[in-house]
């Protein structure tokens, strides 16, 4: 194949790559990027024909692209595309329509250039839509095509420049150099090594921008997280929420967050924590006055904003949470979040615990939660006793037309029970509804009064129903009590080390107060039927976690990485190099103090004696065969009596004494046939084959020649 098409074909996948980056960045539909596919095959058949546009027409089609443009932007938006899709669409229409028009038109040096810039806006554009780890496949590909196009643009421009002579090389035609290509013609193809070149100057690329990038300073890293779709009716995490919103939410699949804990810090019983709710409609719950009320913490050093105070650092779990764009302020975290740590402008805490930042339907979240989530033993727990404070008696708010049979059931549970106290109280509770009644995702209960109707009719339903009957039953005997939304640990996803959390996994449970030690103790009325994970198992399965253990480091370490993660690994550096010059100076001292101590002196002069000797031997080599070549070590080790041409020198010199001296335009052939000796045709033909074929002349050879020599010497005497 010549070169030009090898340059064509390299221009083409560069292309063809960009807009494959920027559809699979949802910036381009399929049909149009089926359309444009079609085109560059029909620009590829049209290529050095008649049939190519004329360099004028294109560049009026261009010209006309700027009304298109303002006419496609009115038509998506009688369409009724979303206001931030209008420009992007837009944008990237334009951008498909002027590489479509340089595709099909004659291509000068210019024009090939336009594409390529092109093609750098469409992965510019794809950047701005998706910063997933399909984006970093494409980007890779796009690079290597790139960097392999624009040095075979290089290389076709130079060779234009220069002018087409011809060389005559004067070597046998058995010469091992013909034979070399004969039997290996693939390694002389241009085409095959470009792309291996193109390779090892990515690598270099690669190597010296990651420094670059690792030590770069950093404003935030939300400059970094781009635009994302948001996770559509997110509900159940608001101030309001209506019995079955969370069971609504347990209907999708989408993943909400993934979430690493360091290591060995996993607590027995894990879950989320979204929003407390402490006010009972008779419908649904919302948050009464008193629990609306916040703290807000605003730009705080390295983005650390404590919330509480922990009583031991041996408590604290650490979690490390990828929140997908969602519609809701709400930083989920394990119970008790002591601490959050990210780029955030501001962090709140309301009276309930609950967390909270800015709206982030289009962007992800990555930030680091600190939570107690220590509770006290269940002796401590019987034995609180004590009288609640007056700031909790919301706490034990009821509607005004409860049902009188829920107050009965709730003491009869308790009779039942011999329950004493508020622990055995919420246990019995606990118990009662996860043994007597069914799990279910269809929302049976209704009427005026679902919360009745649940525990006396249908007596089935999901967490909602279970965590609002203990918490409501509770009430009734005078058990502070409020209902918690969130969600179960989730998946946990070994290749990532990481929980993946999906809305599945939405769950609502319930917090009891205890007065004596001032926490709240988590309990889950729910039946072990909605409580569990369903375990993915299967070849399909492994992959797709270890995608997910590419996202999150992808997340984590690129489009993550800001301040708060140079510091990470400024401090871990440091600390290894601590480690590292600690451990050198302690085996020095050990050696130190092992050796006798005249054992330095003896090293030392050790070390004087092999320098001495070493410097002898350089000497006398460079003695023998003079400086040159004595102190040129690699080429005297590896050159052999086989493969030395000093034999033509001496040839030249003893024809030079015979009055014949070779004229500077004649080859060695030319020279020796002038000359006219057969001894000297025979020794030019050995010094060919040595000097250009590369071959090693064996011992008798040798000797031949030494022969031939001599009697040219004794002929000239």
């Amino acid at each position: 194949m010549k070169f030009l098409n090898y340059f064509r074909a390299f221009s083409y996948a560069m292309i063809a790559v960009a807009m494959l980056s920027l559809v699979l960045a949802g910036g381009l539909n399929y049909g149009l990027a089926l359309g444009f596919l079609i085109i560059m095959i029909i620009s590829w058949k049209l290529e050095d024909t008649k049939w190519q546009l004329p360099e004028r027409i294109g560049l009026g089609i261009v010209l006309l692209s700027i009304p298109l443009f303002y006419l496609d932007w009115q038509y998506q938006k009688l369409l009724g595309e979303p206001v931030e899709r209008l420009g992007v669409n837009a944008l990237a229409h334009l951008i498909v329509f002027l590489s479509a028009v340089k595709l099909v038109q004659v291509k000068k040096d210019r024009d090939w250039v336009f594409l390529y810039l092109i093609s750098f806006f469409e992965v510019l554009l794809a950047a701005g839509l998706s910063f997933s780890p399909i984006f970093l496949l494409t980007l890779t590909l796009y690079l290597l095509t790139a960097v392999t196009a624009v040095t075979a643009f290089e290389i076709q421009k130079a060779r234009r420049s220069i002018p087409y002579t011809e060389t005559r090389l004067l070597v046998p035609p058995d010469s091992r150099v013909f034979k070399n290509n004969k039997r290996r013609p693939w390694r002389n193809s241009e085409g095959v090594r470009l792309p291996f070149v193109a390779i090892a100057l990515l690598s270099l690329i690669f190597v010296l921008a990651l420094p670059l990038f690792l030590v770069a300073p950093r404003s935030s890293a939300a400059v970094l997280a781009r635009n994302g779709a948001s996770l559509g009716r997110f509900i159940g995490f608001s101030e309001n929420v209506t019995l079955g919103s969370i069971g609504e939410l347990k209907q999708d699949d989408a993943v909400v967050m993934h979430v690493r804990i360091d290591e060995g810090q996993i607590p027995r019983d894990l879950r989320w924590r979204g929003v407390a709710l402490d006010e009972y409609t008779g419908r649904g719950w919302k948050k009464s006055l008193e629990a609306r009320k916040v703290i807000e913490f605003r730009d705080k050093p390295r983005g650390f904003y404590p919330l509480g105070q922990a009583e031991a650092l041996h408590r604290l779990t650490t979690q490390t949470v990828f929140l997908e764009p969602i519609e809701s302020p709400v930083l989920f975290a394990a119970p008790r979040a002591v601490a959050v740590q990210g780029d955030l402008p501001f962090v709140r805490i309301d009276s309930e615990g609950s967390v909270q930042t800015r709206h982030h339907e289009f962007e992800r979240l990555i930030y680091k939660a600190i939570s107690d989530t220590n509770e006290a033993g269940i002796e401590t727990l019987r034995n609180d006793l004590r009288l609640y404070p007056a700031a909790f008696e919301r706490y034990l708010q009821l509607p005004e037309h409860l049902d009188p049979r829920i107050n009965a059931l709730a003491y009869s549970i308790l009779i039942n029970a011999h329950a004493t106290n508020r622990y055995d109280a919420a246990k019995a509770i606990e118990h009662e509804l996860q043994t007597a009644y069914g799990y279910s995702l269809q929302m049976r209960a209704g009427g005026p009064d679902p919360l009745a109707d649940f525990l006396f009719n249908v007596k089935t339903g999901h967490c909602e129903y279970f965590s609002t009957a203990m918490v409501i039953m509770l009430r009734t005997r005078g058990v502070a009590a409020r209902v918690v939304n969130g969600f179960l640990p989730g998946e946990y996803n070994e290749a990532a080390g990481a929980f993946t959390v999906r809305q599945s996994d939405a769950h609502s449970w319930v917090e009891v107060y205890f007065p004596e030690s001032r926490t709240w103790v988590t309990f889950d009325p729910t039946p072990s039927a909605g409580r569990a994970e369903p375990a993915r198992t299967g070849l399909a399965a492994k992959l797709q976690k270890y995608a997910e253990a590419l996202e999150l480091v992808w997340f984590q370490y690129v489009v993550g990485y800001d301040k708060q993660e140079q510091t990470s690994l400024a401090t871990s550096l440091h600390n290894r190099f601590f480690e590292i010059s600690s451990f050198l100076s302690r085996t020095v001292a050990y050696v130190k103090r092992v050796l006798p101590s005249n054992m330095w002196a003896i090293v030392s002069s050790i070390g004087v004696l092999v320098l001495l000797i070493g410097l002898v031997l350089v000497a006398k080599r460079i003695w023998r065969l003079g400086w040159r070549r004595g102190i040129n070590l690699r080429k005297a080790t590896t050159e052999t009596p086989a493969s030395t041409v000093d034999f033509y020198e001496r040839l030249t010199r003893l024809l030079a004494n015979r009055g014949v001296n070779r004229a500077d335009h004649l080859t060695p052939m030319e020279f020796a046939s002038v000359v006219g000796l057969q001894p000297a045709l025979a020794i030019t033909r050995a010094y060919n084959r040595v000097r250009y074929g590369g071959e090693r002349l064996t011992d008798t050879e040798l000797r031949e020649i030494d022969q031939a020599l001599n009697t040219i010497e004794s002929s000239s005497e």
